[in-house]
């Protein structure tokens, strides 16, 4: 299952980690629901793929 989250804002500062609370959110939220089906499901690689604006410009993932 893949769950992406995208933010957007007017200010000057990020919201990387509003939308990596997002994804977790979501993602425990999925976990609450089918762990009577599956104990052994792990939740992994949440990460952030690209920005852009703020203080510290564009950003993109490699790989």
């Amino acid at each position: 299952i893949g769950i992406q989250a995208a933010v957007r804002t007017i200010d000057q500062t990020g919201v990387e980690m509003e939308a990596l609370t997002a994804v977790s959110v979501a993602a425990l939220t999925l976990y609450d629901m089918c762990k009577s089906y599956d104990r052994e499901m792990r939740i992994s690689e949440i990460q952030l793929l690209e920005k852009s604006g703020g203080k510290s410009g564009i950003y993109k993932r490699s790989g």
